[in-house]
């Protein structure tokens, strides 16, 4: 019989720091964007806590309620609902065009990215589904059919072929990679077949090659990533500005809010390159902290899962944790030259509600497997 007891309070502790964190560098980094913008310096944290923080600490503190096996239950219809917002968004005009994407939709005042809820209902379907009954070792013995041998295999790239094709289109390849990732992370770790995961990464590989062979401003960031000095005006531009923003802090940083390289430097500054110009108002001291405080909540996400008797319990803490943690080493390493730009934010920092929202969610799941013993 299963026993509750209240959450792991490391966890809990990381996750309150990073929210904080998020509220603390959005507030020093958009003012004046804000002002540029609205007229108000302090328009996009409002809106920030309004349409992203309120609405994820109410679902999180839902998925922290909700027992794990209704979880279980309803996760095949939350994947399902969240690949019909997918198919809506290429087929309808809901989609909306913002910054030369098409990947929000809108409805009335709200617009939501339905990729970044992606991210956590395809968790929870692919841990329920690898967790099934009849896929367990007390599942009755019956005679297999020679097709049995390609499962779970076949279907999972079946799944993982549907999400590609709904994301694609957007374009929205750093996404695609996230989720691509996780999926194959949570395949692993659910005890399938070796050869199928090892044919799984590098079918992966080669359609990530494809991806970027047909997009010029792909490769472009592999050829600036191979030579970041390579066209410092234009290809290059934004990682040599985040480069510059990262080396100006020093050790204690410029000050919170004196960042030079926000004022029409460094593109993207409250969204998906905001990391660099905490590192220069912040300095290396502030940047470690923040890295830190990610670290303790990967590791304690990890932690709690593996404690977990429960194999659904297992995969989904895991998939949600090596999520963040994936996201945020992408995010923070391509702003630093060590990967290829991408387009993913930083979890629990970068403005945007709806990954704000779908971290939360995450988080609240979390904390509700740390719960169980």
């Amino acid at each position: 019989m299963k026993t509750f007891k209240k959450p792991d309070s490391i966890l809990l502790v990381a996750s309150l720091t990073l929210v904080l964190l998020g509220v603390l560098i959005l507030a020093s980094v958009s003012a004046v964007f804000s002002i540029e913008r609205f007229g108000k310096p302090d328009y996009l944290l409002n809106h920030q806590l309004l349409y992203g923080l309120a609405p994820g600490l109410f679902l999180g503190l839902i998925a922290f309620l909700i027992p794990l096996e209704k979880i279980k239950k309803i996760s095949p219809w939350i994947f399902v609902f969240n690949l019909f917002f997918l198919v809506l968004l290429i087929s309808s005009r809901l989609g909306l065009n913002l910054v030369g994407a098409s990947r929000w939709i809108g409805l009335g005042p709200v617009n939501f990215q339905p990729s970044e809820f992606l991210k956590i209902s395809l968790i929870l379907y692919l841990a329920a589904w690898l967790t099934r009954p009849e896929s367990s070792s007390a599942a009755p013995k019956v005679a297999k059919k020679p097709w049995d041998k390609l499962s779970p295999g076949l279907p999972f790239l079946f799944i993982l072929g549907l999400v590609t094709l709904l994301l694609a289109p957007q374009p929205d390849v750093g996404t695609l990679s996230v989720v691509a990732s996780i999926a194959l992370v949570v395949f692993f770790l659910s005890g399938t077949p070796w050869w199928q995961n090892a044919s799984l990464w590098l079918l992966g590989a080669a359609a990530l090659a494809f991806l970027i062979k047909i997009a010029p401003y792909r490769l472009n960031r592999w050829l600036v990533f191979l030579n970041p000095d390579l066209d410092p005006m234009g290809r290059g531009y934004q990682l040599k500005q985040a480069l510059i923003a990262i080396g100006s802090g020093g050790f204690l940083g410029l000050g919170l809010g004196l960042s030079r390289q926000k004022f029409g430097f460094l593109p993207q500054t409250i969204g998906d390159a905001i990391f660099p110009v905490f590192a220069e108002e912040a300095g290396f001291l502030g940047a470690l902290i923040l890295i830190s405080v990610l670290l303790i909540f990967v590791w304690q996400g990890f932690r709690v899962s593996r404690l977990n008797k429960d194999k659904f319990s297992q995969l989904v803490g895991a998939g949600l944790s090596f999520w963040i943690g994936f996201q945020a080493l992408t995010n923070i390493s391509s702003l630093a030259g060590l990967l290829p730009l991408t387009g993913v934010p930083l979890p629990f920092v970068s403005y945007g509600g709806s990954h704000l929202v779908a971290e939360l969610i995450g988080v609240g799941i979390l904390l509700n497997i740390s719960r169980e013993t």
